[in-house]
């Protein structure tokens, strides 16, 4: 894929972070672009700021709502007839101790990280086997890796890798494209809303997002990956190197990451 000009691109979770930026970089190459979120205004705010550079379709949706998923697939082919990419983006956080957790907030996660993937591409799936397009899941490292403290969001990412790895091998024959996206840390507002054991918003960030890849940069990642078809797109170094050594140091990785996470302010580990 050389071009993504007037190619028809689903994003969830665009309302702000990678979303955000994917919806920008996607509709500066001449996509069109339909955007999903559960703020309608900060949809129609994005659609002012891109509709000079492209047709931008936003629809309100919750995607731990099967029947939000469904219509935004509906509200997307009624538009322009087809669906090249789906970017499952939309995410949510977490930060607790899982001894302390409401299993409230575990649900919460998979509904909509894992169940909200599952719905999007249920239904945009066939569309998208007719252009031989692309399916994305944006996970995490801690999709790879389980990450202290953030049971919930490793094993919703987890259960993200499984799902698309296998829809994957299920359309070896097809020319379907799925395409596993690992940002790692990404400057994001996803801290700030993440859950609390208690199923809160933590409200602040743990960590200095000035230094960490930003949003737009993730997201030339994310096209590049699609243009090229990869499998699978793992960012950062510190990414990178965390899904390198768990292959062969397993154990060590373990002490390293708890040392690494427990050194957040106000850090859950001990």
């Amino acid at each position: 894929m050389n071009s993504l000009r007037d190619k028809v691109v689903i994003i969830t979770g665009a309302s702000s972070g990678i979303g955000m930026a994917a919806a920008q970089a996607f509709a500066a190459q001449g996509a069109k672009v339909v955007i999903a979120a559960r703020s309608i205004e900060k949809l129609i705010a994005l659609e002012h700021q891109l509709s000079h550079l492209t047709e931008v379709l936003p629809v309100k949706a919750d995607v731990t709502s099967e029947q939000d998923c469904k219509n935004l697939v509906e509200h997307t082919v009624a538009r322009f007839g087809k669906i090249d990419i789906l970017v499952n983006n939309a995410g949510i956080s977490m930060r607790a101790m899982f001894r302390d957790l409401d299993l409230s907030v575990i649900k919460n996660l998979m509904d909509v990280n894992f169940w909200g993937t599952v719905y999007c591409t249920k239904y945009a799936l066939p569309h998208i086997l007719k252009t031989q397009g692309s399916v994305v899941g944006v996970i995490s490292i801690a999709g790879f890796k389980g990450l202290p403290a953030r049971t919930g969001y490793s094993a919703s990412k987890f259960a993200v890798y499984g799902f698309l790895d296998t829809l994957r091998i299920e359309h070896l024959k097809d020319n379907l494209h799925v395409m596993i996206f690992a940002p790692g840390f990404t400057a994001s507002n996803i801290r700030e809303s993440a859950l609390t054991a208690d199923g809160s918003h933590q409200g602040t960030t743990p960590r200095d997002e000035s230094k960490m890849m930003s949003a737009e940069e993730c997201a030339n990642h994310l096209i590049r990956g699609i243009k090229k078809r990869k499998a699978q797109v793992v960012l950062t170094f510190i990414g990178k190197l965390t899904v390198l050594l768990n292959k062969f140091i397993p154990r060590v990785v373990d002490r390293l990451e708890y040392n690494f996470m427990k050194k957040e302010p106000d850090s859950p580990l001990k």
